[in-house]
């Protein structure tokens, strides 16, 4: 005769809700259910204590200011996904703002220049993916001093003869500052293009990293290089690649950024040094490397473009915005390293 089943013994216990939502905690999913689920809050917050803080003019500003910083995230996240870091985005992205002033000031055509500083900036993150490869641990500081060698020799090239230093004073076509400014119009519609650019950019990115051999192949050396080399996965061709890429995409952030503004000045990259990695952070991608995403990115950069839009919004400075920035930053750390995941590279 069969024994009556014990359904509070520990081995034919049912699976619960719990576990469920417990295994999903302990995943990288972890980062995009925290991220979205904070920007939810701040959003509601916000347009509970911020008049108008809901208003079309508002959300579209937001998202363009999103778009700026998002694009500038992109390399910096596929970067920490290998495993690296790059400290040169910010200099590059003032390098490119003035650099493209002062060709719109020449006699050189508007897209030709844009592609003379794009081919620029995908040069300086490939010299930055190379030397960080043979210079092994040593990326950050590398990263640092290549970018301060571009800011400066941008900075000395533009103001040659003038008595301007750091900024460009030159015309910017009306076609490419539409791409980037408040007012800009997409197919008749009020809505600035460059936001639409980052939407088709992520999503294509998404889909690359995720879909393709060549982009699983950067999880896979993030994760372990051991194992990687092992399946012949080049990691000297992926490093180099991603380094490039967050070469390219500050570079056009910095183009985008002289659209905004319609002038050129070297400083205008200055705030991305910080907000570039704490969108990697806020947003759950490891900066051991491995796990992650730009799926994730993009909802650290529109929470922290929430919170900066609702500070601003309270009346709060600069330095005070700084300051609650680093609050959110180390919940959040503390939160995602208790990943398995991360504490095993380690």
């Amino acid at each position: 005769m069969d024994q009556p089943i014990d359904i509070n013994r520990k081995e034919v216990r049912m699976p619960t809700n719990k576990t469920g939502l417990a295994r999903v905690l302990r995943s990288d999913a972890k980062g995009l259910l925290i991220g979205a689920a904070l920007l939810v809050a701040l959003f509601t917050v916000a347009s509970i204590l911020v008049d108008g803080f809901a208003s079309a003019n508002n959300i579209r500003s937001i998202l363009l200011l999103a778009a700026f910083l998002g694009l500038a995230s992109l390399g910096q996240t596929m970067v920490a996904t290998i495993g690296g870091l790059d400290l040169s985005i910010p200099f590059v992205i003032g390098a490119s703002n003035i650099l493209l002033a002062y060709l719109f000031g020449t006699s050189v055509p508007a897209p030709l220049a844009l592609l003379i500083i794009a081919v620029m900036g995908a040069a300086i993150g490939f010299l930055n993916g190379v030397l960080s490869y043979k210079i092994q641990g040593q990326a950050l500081i590398l990263t640092l001093g290549v970018g301060f060698a571009v800011v400066g020799g941008a900075q000395i090239f533009t103001t040659l003869g003038s008595q301007y230093s750091g900024t460009v004073f030159s015309q910017v076509p009306a076609w490419f500052s539409n791409i980037a400014s408040i007012s800009g119009t997409t197919f008749g519609l009020q809505f600035p293009p460059v936001i639409a650019i980052w939407m088709l950019v992520a999503f294509t990115l998404i889909y690359w990293i995720n879909r393709t051999k060549s982009g699983r192949a950067i999880y896979a050396i993030g994760g372990n290089r051991t194992a990687a080399a092992r399946l012949r996965i080049s990691e000297f061709r992926t490093w180099v690649s991603t380094y490039t890429i967050s070469g390219l995409t500050a570079a056009i952030t910095g183009c985008l950024l002289l659209g905004f503004s319609g002038g050129g000045f070297v400083g205008v990259g200055d705030p991305y040094l910080f907000t570039t990695v704490a969108a990697v952070v806020v947003g759950g991608t490891s900066l051991l490397g491995g796990s992650g995403g730009y799926g994730a990115t993009i909802i650290g950069v529109l929470v922290l473009q929430v919170l900066t839009s609702f500070l601003v919004g309270m009346g709060l400075n600069y330095a005070a915005q700084q300051t609650v920035f680093g609050l959110l930053i180390l919940p959040m750390v503390a939160l995602y390293a208790r990943s398995p995941h991360i504490r095993y590279q380690i």
